[in-house]
């Protein structure tokens, strides 16, 4: 399973997930070993149809880093943290998540959009 890390120490995702609002992006940064892209790839494609069939699912979108960054970036968006955490704390995307290499490390974190 990827190595879970905390963008904001102050607010690790499983404490914005007790935080209840709507809608909101999952940003999820995930740091891939060289040569390891496709493979990481392959596992994300079953995570990410499991998580289109949940309920509370609206958009993902997956991101690549430019000039040959090891990064790719998720952006989700959810109807509302509950939503989420029972999509992302269920037993069958449980299982799904430890396919994930335990060399990725995931840097997620949840949003909501602000007027500016």
């Amino acid at each position: 399973m990827a190595k879970l890390q905390s963008l904001d120490p102050r607010t690790p995702m499983f404490a914005q997930f007790k935080e209840k609002t709507g809608p909101i992006v999952l940003a999820n940064t995930f740091v891939v070993p060289e040569g390891k892209t496709e493979e990481f790839l392959a596992i994300f494609k079953k995570q990410a149809e499991y998580m289109k069939a949940q309920p509370g699912f609206v958009s993902l979108r997956m991101h690549r880093g430019t000039a040959g960054s090891r990064l790719l970036m998720n952006v989700a968006v959810w109807e509302s943290t509950g939503a989420l955490a029972a999509a992302f704390g269920s037993p069958e995307f449980q299982r799904l998540a430890a396919e994930t290499s335990d060399d990725i490390e995931s840097y997620p974190h949840i949003f909501e959009q602000i007027d500016v």
